[in-house]
């Protein structure tokens, strides 16, 4: 039996809330369906080294974020070619940007919408 799922517009409104709420920064990029769009989340630490995130289903746990990639500040124009190549592919996606303090702090947001 399938588990019912947060609708992706609830759970960006709730990650872009709980960021706020903590004094940091998030934008949403792109709106996708507002339903059952894939979300993935660009989360910065300090506005630096962006990691790219997307919730898979797990074993154990239903959904959980998952690392797509990691990369340093020189080589930043691999996550937009890689967003593009997304959302060709799905229309429907969503795309949201975490810059927060530090990664125990992104870490933590990722845990309670996991």
């Amino acid at each position: 039996m399938t588990e019912p799922r947060l609708a992706s517009h609830m759970l960006v409104a709730a990650l872009v809330r709980q960021t706020f709420a903590l004094g940091d920064f998030a934008a949403i990029l792109r709106k996708g369906d507002e339903n059952a769009g894939a979300v993935l989340l660009i989360g910065r630490i300090k506005g630096a080294n962006p990691r790219l995130f997307e919730r898979f289903p797990s074993l154990d746990k239903g959904l959980e974020w998952q690392e797509i990639s990691t990369q340093t500040i020189d080589n930043e124009e691999q996550i937009p070619e890689y967003l593009e190549r997304r959302t060709a592919r799905d229309p429907d996606i969503w795309v949201i940007e975490l810059d927060v303090a530090f990664d125990e702090r992104l870490s933590g947001l990722l845990a309670s919408t996991a």
